[in-house]
Order: structure tokens, then sequence, then C-alpha cells
């Protein structure tokens, strides 16, 4: 149950229309809804401000076409879909309208939000084979309502590309740094900007880089202040977290 929906029956309280017992019924609704393979939790809206999400991976197109049908019968409008593959979003794509989105494995059923964050979240790639977890990222953040620019291929290894886009940096409110190799890309955008960073290393590399594992301590021994870290490869995490500070007014 939503926000919107039990402001909805609040009103209806008020307004007369529903007595207090009948309105505590419909409050009362399980909060989650058990289909067997899956318990859904309707009410992470009400709770974290943001809907559930469908991890794709490991889940078979039947599991997650049964999952999108009970949230878009209990008012979901918009179902993000992470890790997803090309043969998930054929089958699921033959009982609803998908926007599947190969490069990051994302899949969107139902229309992206108007942006209502704050300001603009930027996602900078140290290089192309980063642009994967990117795109994971930035749709994340532009189906949780936030404005997003890319800027991809701009990593220390020419470092004149980034402060080419000095303008795009400097007027971020949230900046996701995302890099293989050592993670150095993190640490020098941290070190220029007063917004948040959230840095995501990725598992590109050569042997030494053991997988990201490089990049990770590499982000996570940041001299830099206001940087945090999510797990490799983790483009979603950092998407969610970004438009969760782009939602936070000022005190």
């Amino acid at each position: 149950m939503s926000k919107q929906q039990i402001l909805s029956i609040l009103e209806e309280v008020e307004a007369g229309r529903l007595s207090p017992k009948d309105a505590l019924l419909k409050l009362k609704i399980e909060p989650f809804e058990d289909i067997g393979f899956a318990k859904i939790d309707h009410h992470r809206e009400l709770r974290q401000g943001i809907a559930e999400v469908i991890y794709g991976a490991g889940k078979t197109p039947e599991q997650i076409i049964g999952i999108s049908e009970a949230m878009l019968k209990n008012g979901q409008k918009t179902i993000l879909i992470t890790r997803m593959s090309v043969e998930a979003a054929r089958e699921v794509g033959r009982c609803h309208s998908i926007d599947y989105h190969e490069l990051g494995g994302i899949g969107i059923i139902g229309e992206i939000p108007e942006p209502d964050g704050i300001g603009k979240i930027l996602v900078v790639t140290g290089g192309t084979s980063d642009i994967p977890v990117a795109e994971e990222a930035a749709l994340t953040a532009e189906v949780l309502g936030n404005k997003v620019t890319r800027l991809y291929d701009v990593g220390v290894s020419g470092l004149h590309r980034m402060m080419s886009y000095m303008d795009d940096i400097m007027s971020a409110r949230v900046i996701i740094a995302i890099a293989g190799m050592e993670g150095a890309l993190t640490s020098v955008i941290g070190g220029l900007v007063d917004c948040p960073v959230i840095g995501v290393p990725t598992s590109v590399g050569y042997g030494a880089s053991f997988g990201g594992l490089s990049a990770l301590l590499s982000m996570l021994n940041s001299c830099a202040s206001g940087v945090s870290v999510v797990n490799i490869d983790n483009g979603f995490g950092a998407g969610y977290l970004a438009s969760m500070i782009n939602h936070m007014e000022g005190k």
C-alpha cells in the first residue's frame, strides 16, 4: 500500500465517508503477498518511499511475470527489473509491455515518472567498459524520479577529458563515479566537488585487479572526504542511494 493510498483512506475518514473501523480494516491488509515462490513487500513504498524492485538474475521468466502481475494488481505503476536477461525480457514482453535496456540489463514495466528530485544526478565512468554498470545506475535513478546526466569514458588515463566537463561536475547534486582497474576516478572527483560522491568499483581490469577488489579497496581507502562506496558492479545500489540523497530536502 502506497503513501497515497494511506492518505486517501485518511481523507475518507476525515470526510465522514469511511468509518474508523472500516479504515482500520483496510490498513490491516497483509503488508506482503505470498504467491508461493515469492513474498512481495507491498508496504515497502510506505516504509521507505520506494516500491520493491525485482532482482531478475536467477528468476525464471514465469516468476518475474507472476511477481509483476501481483505488483500491478496492487497498484504499483512502474516496476523496475534489474539484472534481466534478453531471454527473460522477451518472455515477459509476451504478457506485459516492457521497455528493455540490454546494455544495463534493466527492464521497466510502466512509464518512467517525471523527475521530482531536487537536482541532477551525474553518472561518470572511467572507461567504456564500465558503461553496463553505469546504465544500471542511471536507469535506476531515472525510474526513481531523477534527472540524470551521463558522462562516460573520462577516466584518469586521460584526465583532460573529465576536466572538459567541469560545469556538469560542479553543478551536480550527487555524483556516481564508476571505475574498474585501480578505481582512482572516485578519489579524483571526490577531491573536486562539494556534493556526495558514490563510488562503484567494477570488475573491469587485468588479473591483479582481482575482479574489482582492487578498485573496491582503493575507493574505500580514498583520502577524499564525502565519498561512500557500494559493492562491486552494484549500479542499482548506487542509483538507489543517489535518488534518496536527491530527494532529501534541506533542513
